[in-house]
């Protein structure tokens, strides 16, 4: 027998995978070009790097006009998806590494006066940007287990090398070995979900996973190995997320990596995390929503109440932050148990608004860890006492970051108040009064986190000195952050109104 002729090439639409051949594409001349020349200057690492991701987020952009009337649909036998849930992320992905390529810049030009600068602007750095951001990106479209499972596995091995990324730092070495071992127990975790769904449906298309298990009918029911599977597979999410009680390395490794990678982790690596996770039980397990939607509730009732209480009573900001981030991705998985309520007229509101929440979390973090960096400088001091006074050596630079922290605590005109507005009332929609209510308390409780940061800068004496001559890219990231959060505080009707359009995934 022949095997040849049995093999059916896939149709391949190229001007649909530009995207993500954009990415492929500059970390490759990236590297080759790279490699085969003297040192570039000082800065053009980062132009190419940005400028890549630019460029695939320019094409994802007008594909995700495109979409505006047409149906989602699959690509490439059905192993990615294209709908306008993904192309935001993979928007969002974008933006995340155009960001953390000025700050990278910005960094390497401020530790450029120390007598043995770090190695903060050499290529491979850059070049795990891009192939992180090309994990990610197939992870936020992965219509099949395994190529979600390959997306991951892409992201987190460069989030581990960019974690451990300072050498002269003992911390960062032993952030990114930490990450690199919990990561490794996650990853286990989740190939062996994938297996026993495998084993239970005979699939890994998404898709095929939701039609085999709607059409099945057993009485009495008899799951539990599929059961099993969906348990792992939400434990491995539940680490890539960081959600109680996962989350126990991102303390951690948020205060031991460079400032600049931990503003990338918790903007793109909860991007892409998120997304996957919201994508693989609304579209494959949606008839066994009466089975995970309890699990979900109570590990954001977990997340919720443990990282607002943890975030209080830490002294070092960017602790303070790892632990915020971890009740945000409770807030994340608020939009998740509403999506769970299927059969509900609201339970679409709960996918659009988890999007939405991780999406404008993704820059508030970005500009967050922007400004700490700043603040810290090249000897990475981030403790509490460093912040004191900083409004009075540099008031515009303590404004902006102002504005970040009010964002973060929800607090109206800004889009940290439309992002939890939207999930706690796709919350009550769906009737979970509790997790409704239990998000606002925890809402309320960290807001006393960014208050200590906030009367530290205004109201203390300075300890340090804050450059009033901040770097061109450090100013850059810095401002898009604070308008973004601004803009879409005042004038969030746009966004908004992409709600529908948002929950129309590939089934």
């Amino acid at each position: 027998m022949d095997l040849g002729t049995d093999f059916v090439a896939p149709t391949v639409e190229w001007y649909a995978l530009s995207p993500y051949i954009a990415l492929l594409g500059g970390l490759l001349l990236l590297l080759l070009v790279g490699a085969l020349t003297p040192r570039w200057r000082r800065g053009c690492y980062g132009m190419v790097s940005a400028t890549t991701a630019g460029v695939a987020g320019v094409l994802a952009a007008l594909q995700f006009a495109d979409l505006g009337t047409a149906a989602p649909r699959t690509l490439v036998k059905s192993a990615l998806a294209q709908d306008r849930f993904g192309l935001l992320a993979f928007i969002t992905i974008c933006i995340a590494v155009v960001f953390t390529s000025m700050t990278m810049a910005d960094a390497a030009a401020r530790s450029a006066a120390d007598t043995a600068p770090r190695s903060t602007d050499s290529l491979e750095h850059y070049a795990l940007l891009l192939t992180a951001g090309i994990g990610a990106a197939i992870m936020v479209t992965a219509n099949d287990l395994i190529v979600s499972f390959l997306g991951i596995e892409i992201l987190s091995l460069s989030l581990y090398v960019l974690a451990a990324s300072d050498r002269r730092r003992a911390a960062s070495q032993e952030a990114g070995l930490k990450y690199f071992i919990l990561g490794g127990f996650a990853s286990a975790f989740l190939l062996y979900g994938i297996a026993l769904v495998y084993g239970t449906t005979g699939q890994t298309s998404l898709n095929d996973i939701g039609v085999v298990l709607a059409d099945e009918v057993s009485v009495p029911r008899n799951d539990a190995m599929l059961l099993a599977g969906i348990a792992l597979l939400l434990v491995g999410f539940g680490f890539k997320v960081a959600l109680v009680p996962f989350h126990s390395w991102t303390p951690d490794v948020y205060q031991g990596a460079p400032t600049h990678v931990t503003g990338f982790m918790a903007s793109l690596g909860k991007v892409a995390a998120v997304v996957a996770l919201v994508r693989l039980f609304v579209v494959a397990f949606p008839s066994r929503a009466d089975d995970w939607r309890p699990a979900v509730f109570g590990l954001a009732v977990l997340t919720l109440v443990v990282g607002s209480l943890l975030a209080i009573v830490q002294t070092d900001v960017k602790r303070m932050l790892a632990y915020s981030s971890v009740s945000h991705a409770g807030f994340m998985l608020v939009g998740l148990e509403a999506a769970g309520h299927i059969g509900s007229e609201s339970a679409g509101d709960g996918v659009s608004a988890a999007l939405i929440y991780v999406v404008l979390y993704s820059v508030l973090a970005l500009g967050s860890f922007a400004a700490v960096s700043i603040v810290a400088g090249a000897a990475s001091a981030t403790s509490l006492d460093v912040f004191k006074g900083v409004a009075k050596t540099n008031p515009v630079f303590a404004l902006g970051f102002t504005v970040l922290l009010l964002a973060q605590a929800g607090v109206p005109l800004t889009s940290g108040f439309v992002a939890k507005f939207g999930v706690i009332r796709a919350a009550v929609s769906t009737e979970s009064y509790v997790l409704a209510v239990l998000a606002m308390v925890s809402a309320v409780i960290a807001a006393y986190l960014y208050l200590r940061i906030m009367v530290s800068m205004w109201l203390a004496e300075p300890v340090t000195v804050v450059p009033r001559t901040i770097t061109i890219a450090g100013r850059l990231s810095l401002g898009v952050a604070v308008t973004i959060t601004l803009v879409l505080g005042v004038l969030p009707t746009w966004l908004l109104d992409l709600g529908d359009s948002l929950t129309r995934l590939v089934r």
